[in-house]
């Protein structure tokens, strides 16, 4: 009896027309660096860039969604998935002052439909765009049997750049600094096995309106990460007195923002200075979950964090307005062991 590739669940054709679908969304993201490999095989981009650098250090960073993949599959929205990865990969790397340069993402799934993959690659190049980032390439892997015919995953990688002696970073803190919070759009990427756990164990359902949001819970949970790297770039430019950026993903607000703290310094921070969105208390009461498990699971509010230098915060303040990122003093740097706790 003979038998085919087809018949044993890998579609080329269908990969084949998600990859036409796909190409002018990609496009978009194109820098002036990148140059076309014709094989397909390989993404290239012209190292003859860093020639105006004294001493450039490259950054790369990987990372995925998470089981947020999973709201996408149940809600079949697929556009907004690409934006998470593009903030937990990209934004990763601004944090030490380098402007990211390209991307490549995988996408493993148990069966190709080529519109859905279109959708999440389209997101992928549109966050990319944001980010001020090429998308030079990826692989789509069918994986039937592995994975259900609905069931997906996604994760990707960035490479960026950053001048030696700009590299930012917990060595340039000081005692006295500001600590400048940015808004996050939503949950971000971390802490949806939390939210899913909350979603099988109490009388939440994704299609459920409460009072304190002006969409359905699903929709809110898919908000896409805010992609903050041009933002940073900015700060970092403009202001001259970026000391260290944090990204608040797993691990929370104070866990993540220790990492930027070198060991003689602690960041004291206070609680009355915002108010957490609507959407964490509603899992929190929902799910009966303690708030020093909301504290390292969530960002509760703050997706970006900067340490500037205390006589720039109110220009860092004011550029990050006129950039339309919310953001606002969250505490300050005190003589410490590299701890951060709340005042």
């Amino acid at each position: 009896m003979s038998t085919s590739y087809e018949a044993a669940g890998v579609d080329i054709a269908a990969g084949e027309r998600a990859v036409e679908l796909m190409k002018a969304r990609v496009a978009r993201s194109r820098r002036p660096e990148v140059v076309d490999d014709a094989s397909g095989f390989a993404g290239l981009f012209d190292a003859s860039a860093f020639l105006r650098y004294r001493r450039p250090l490259l950054a790369t960073s990987t990372d995925g969604v998470g089981t947020k993949v999973d709201l996408a599959r149940r809600l079949g929205i697929y556009d907004t998935i690409g934006h998470d990865l593009v903030g937990m990969v990209l934004d990763d790397l601004a944090v030490c002052g380098a402007e990211p340069l390209f991307m490549t993402d995988y996408i493993a799934c148990g069966k190709v439909v080529p519109e859905r993959i279109a959708d999440i690659v389209g997101g992928i190049a549109e966050g990319c765009a944001l980010a001020g980032a090429a998308l030079v390439g990826g692989e789509t892997a069918e994986h039937p049997g592995l994975l259900g015919e609905d069931e997906f995953d996604v994760a990707g990688a960035g490479t960026g750049v950053v001048e030696a002696d700009a590299l930012l970073g917990p060595d340039r803190v000081r005692t006295g600094d500001v600590v400048v919070a940015m808004a996050s759009s939503g949950i971000h990427s971390n802490g949806y096995s939390l939210v899913r756990h909350i979603l099988a164990h109490s009388d939440l359902t994704l299609d459920a309106r409460p009072d304190e949001l002006d969409r359905t819970l699903g929709e809110e949970l898919l908000t896409p990460t805010r992609i903050y790297a041009r933002d940073m770039l900015a700060l970092v430019a403009e202001t001259g007195g970026v000391r260290a950026f944090s990204h608040i993903t797993g691990g929370g607000l104070a866990n993540n923002l220790a990492r930027s703290l070198p060991g003689t310094v602690d960041a004291v921070l206070r609680r009355d200075s915002w108010t957490v969105p609507p959407l964490f208390e509603i899992l929190r009461a929902h799910g009966d979950v303690p708030q020093a498990e909301m504290d390292k699971t969530f960002n509760l509010g703050v997706g970006m964090v900067a340490i500037v230098a205390p006589d720039t915060a109110d220009a860092a303040l004011r550029l990050l307005a006129d950039r339309g990122v919310p953001s606002w003093i969250l505490g300050e740097t005190t003589a410490g062991t590299g701890t951060c706790a709340y005042a």
